[in-house]
């Protein structure tokens, strides 16, 4: 019956894409989506994965796809990213296993290398952002004892925010001065800062990083692995 409206790739990909859409949505408002959130969305991955005629394929394409599980758990531990960050990527390599509309190369990690190359907006927007505020005239590093070195990795990093929200701070008193924290703030550990005019960094919702990392697989690949067989890489036999 499936067959006579869409073919099973194009249901796991709205499938997928309803799931990242509607989970960036929650993720940007709340800062928190349930476990239930996931595991209702993987239930239905593996619910079509037994529907498929050709079930074992579809299986073995879930199983590959999964080699991604153990690493994004390793990350979320070390707190690089959140817990639904995770469980995100681990439903999305059972509901649309290496999903992609072109003839690219692409892996179990595309999606994920895919967001961290976007996660590097962010930082060109912050140092672009206070590139300006210098050029108007602005002191944004008034009052710190500080390398200029830190001043330049903390302008990649973050801005002074007059109220922060969903965002940590970078920056401390130390022996009555201030100081820069650069330091890796945990995801999930972490307190979001709620004092007034304080350099931060925002605390990115990764999951619509991730979500774009999928669409660019759809339409394109992975954008790194691409470029190494665009130069000629060949992979050794």
């Amino acid at each position: 019956m499936f067959e006579t409206l869409f073919d099973f790739q194009t249901i796991r990909i709205i499938l997928a894409l309803i799931m990242l859409i509607l989970g960036s949505i929650v993720d940007i408002w709340k800062r928190e989506i349930h476990d239930y959130y996931w595991i209702g969305f993987g239930g239905a991955g593996i619910v079509l994965a037994f529907l498929n005629p050709n079930i074992m394929t579809q299986l073995l394409t879930i199983g590959i796809a999964l080699i991604i599980a153990p690493f994004v758990i390793v990350i979320w531990r070390i707190g690089l990213f959140g817990g639904a960050d995770a469980f995100a990527l681990i439903a999305l390599a059972v509901i649309a296993p290496m999903a992609t509309i072109t003839d690219n190369q692409i892996s179990p990690f595309t999606t994920l290398s895919n967001a961290a190359l976007l996660f590097i907006i962010p930082f060109l927007f912050n140092l672009f952002r206070n590139i300006i505020l210098q050029l108007r005239g602005k002191n944004i590093f008034e009052g710190f004892d500080e390398s200029f070195s830190k001043k330049i990795i903390a302008s990649f990093m973050g801005y002074k925010s007059k109220n922060p929200k969903f965002a940590f701070s970078i920056e401390k008193m130390e022996k009555g001065k201030k100081k820069l924290d650069l330091a890796i703030h945990h995801a999930e550990n972490q307190e979001f800062c709620t004092t007034p005019n304080t350099w931060i960094t925002p605390g990115i919702p990764y999951l619509l990083l991730i979500a774009g990392g999928f669409i660019i697989q759809l339409i394109h690949g992975d954008i790194i692995l691409n470029q190494f067989f665009d130069s000629g890489f060949q992979l050794p036999i």
